[in-house]
């Protein structure tokens, strides 16, 4: 049997070898004499002696993998169901390519452990990514020999990119700049409706690893996204509220550059002519007024919102032209990726997966540190190295090393250990790409199932249900009379059969729901509930019960609208315990009496079609104007008698 790994840890200096292996061998060899015993089948990732023996030794944590080991948050662990035969092959190879070296040179001593600062380097083709972590605290090199000097342009502006960016995101850390995003958050809804939805999930997973920040995190996203930031790629006219097309540049004023905008972008409108500027603002503080822009200005708004919401957050660069932001999840011990104009949390294989991205670069920058970030985006590492043309690899460590060092210098020894201890994590997650599941845009296939229903990645499980399902009151009872209706523009349920009780946010009257939110459209001053952006189908569905207090259903009345673009599709249904039938989307009112006798009713919205990136858009349910506050386009009436 061969191993590439067996066959990359034996190119190592053989003092690095020998080393290396007997630390393998041990791990090995304690599962192989020790079965049953779970405390040999765990690795913790931040253990001295893998940190330093095994993690800058190329091919040694690949030999693991081999062997059967398997990431789990800040472990390395063998699980119950690994092959004990495979690890046993990967062992023996080891020992034999050990003894053979042992055999040829009986003088080469055998386990003393690497001290830190007799560390090797692994081998520095300059393709490899595993270099030193940052925080070596004595180079072993001088500054003359680490700075060589940049030679070409493209060297040139990538460093100078990072130097700006690291110094940037200092901004996201003036806390009257915190106070003042914290002021447009709605804090307390957002941990309510986190605490909502992490109490309904902990049902299906009640020994989960994900704890309120996580959802709360998620719901940060959603308002953001939904209710807060708007995309541009043109203008409503200002003069006339024409549409308008974009037409080359002007020259920023000094207000502009007062708000960092380098670049204003010309509309015109296409019916008056009017020119409309559109000043691409670098500074957060502008972006908590406009709200407004695209990737840059999302990211840019969004990494400082989530610094006021006290998440350790990191903005991140693509060269490939595109910005989202990294947030550290304390329960689950890693950085989670988000994408704030996407409404993504912890997809990172999106781009290259599901957008079809050629990547080469990506960095993440934080107050602490900037880190090459690329690995965690990429499932086809060679590939990516092949486009790694920027810059020579060794400098651009070299200028990480030294951008972080000057940083790490006014930092306490506590943090810097910390900080040791999550890179070492990521360094790990890095070493071992990924392999995106057909059909998905590429997340993480691991973690709890709550965390997976969450984020929408659970095939059947994503249908989550919410809990709600009406129960004809004493009130409805009397009246033997159930009406409810839904405007989608105050985004409330009024109960009429019940006093007029209003019950805020459509989710909260929703039994179960698949991919489906509700979209605000401030520039052309639309709203409606529609699919997920990227989904290819949707479902949403409300239920009522009488049976449970002794009445069954006379009559039917429904009112259900939808609206279809190109080649979206809505299919309406009405089901109860004894009958299934199609509804039209139209505007109407229409009576089934053939309901009679059931004791339960769901009203079904199934959305589906639509064509290009914006097939999502295609199909929406009760589209109305944001200054329709009177109508209610959906709206339900049942009445009952006993049985």
């Amino acid at each position: 049997m061969a191993s590439a790994a067996v066959t990359e840890l034996s190119q190592n200096p053989e003092q690095i070898f020998l080393d290396a292996s007997e630390l393998l061998l041990r791990y090995a060899d304690n599962i192989l004499r020790n079965p049953n015993e779970d405390k040999y089948k765990s690795i913790k990732i931040g253990n001295q002696a893998f940190s330093n023996r095994l993690l800058p030794v190329k091919g040694a944590v690949e030999c693991l993998f081999e062997m059967g080991f398997q990431e789990e948050e800040a472990h390395l662990v063998f699980p119950k169901n690994a092959s004990v035969e495979k690890l046993q092959k990967i062992r023996d190879l080891i020992a034999a390519e050990r003894r053979q070296r042992t055999t040829a040179n009986k003088s080469v001593p055998i386990s003393q452990p690497l001290s830190a600062s007799a560390q090797v380097q692994p081998r520095e083709p300059e393709t490899s990514f595993r270099a030193l972590p940052f925080f070596n605290e004595t180079p072993r090199q001088t500054p003359a020999q680490i700075f060589r000097p940049v030679t070409t342009l493209s060297e040139k502006s990538l460093l100078a990119t990072l130097r700006t960016h690291f110094q940037d995101v200092l901004m996201y850390e003036n806390t009257t700049l915190q106070q003042k995003a914290l002021a447009c958050i709605p804090t307390q809804e957002l941990r309510k409706r986190a605490d909502e939805k992490l109490s309904c999930a902990t049902k299906l997973d009640s020994g989960a690893t994900v704890n309120l920040e996580d959802f709360l995190l998620l719901e940060l996203l959603r308002w953001f996204k939904q209710d807060f930031f708007q995309w541009v790629d043109s203008l409503p006219c200002n003069s006339c509220g024409e549409a308008t097309q974009p037409s080359g540049s002007l020259p920023p004023s000094s207000e502009d550059l007062k708000w960092s905008a380098q670049r204003v972008e010309n509309h015109i409108c296409n019916k008056c002519y009017t020119s409309n500027r559109f000043p691409r603002y670098n500074h957060a503080e502008k972006l908590l007024e406009t709200r407004r822009g695209r990737c840059g200005e999302w990211a840019n708004c969004f990494t400082l919102c989530c610094r006021a919401m006290g998440f350790e957050a990191r903005y991140v660069w693509c060269t490939t032209d595109h910005v989202w932001t990294e947030v550290y999840s304390t329960s689950q011990k890693r950085w989670l990726h988000c994408d704030p104009c996407e409404n993504v949390c912890d997809k990172p294989l999106l781009y290259e997966i599901g957008w079809g991205k050629k990547l080469s670069y990506i960095f993440a920058f934080s107050k602490d540190e900037v880190v090459d970030v690329s690995w965690r985006y990429s499932c086809k590492h060679a590939e990516l190295l092949t486009r790694r043309t920027k810059v020579r690899e060794g400098l651009l460590r070299e200028t990480i090393n030294k951008l972080n060092a000057e940083r790490k210098h006014f930092l306490p020894q506590n943090r810097k250990q910390e900080l040791l201890e999550r890179y070492i994590v990521e360094l790990v997650e890095f070493i071992s790409p990924k392999t995106p599941i057909p059909g998905e845009l590429g997340g993480r296939t691991s973690g709890s199932i709550i965390w997976r229903v969450a984020r929408g990645e659970s095939g059947a499980l994503a249908q989550v249900n919410t809990g709600c399902s009406f129960v004809a009151t004493e009130k409805e009872k009397a009246a033997k009379l159930f009406h409810l209706k839904y405007n989608v523009v105050e985004n409330h349920y009024i109960r009429v059969s019940n006093n007029d009780e209003i019950i805020n946010d459509w989710e909260k009257g929703v039994w179960k729901m698949d991919s489906v939110v509700r979209k605000v459209e401030q520039d052309w001053k639309m709203v409606y509930i529609a699919r997920t952006e990227g989904s290819s189908y949707a479902k949403v569905t409300w239920k009522f019960e009488c049976g449970s207090v002794g009445l069954k259903i006379d009559n039917v009345s429904v009112r259900s609208s939808s609206q279809t673009f190109q080649t979206g599709n809505v299919r309406w249904h009405l089901n109860s315990n004894l009958v299934s039938i199609d509804l039209s989307g139209d505007q109407g009112t229409h009576s089934f009496p053939n309901f009679n006798g059931s004791t339960e009713l769901i009203l079904e919205a199934e959305l589906s079609g639509g064509e290009g990136d914006v097939a999502w858009q295609h199909t929406q349910l009760f589209r109305q104007s944001l200054n329709d506050r009177q109508d209610y386009p959906m709206e339900i009436i049942i009445t009952l008698q006993d049985i």
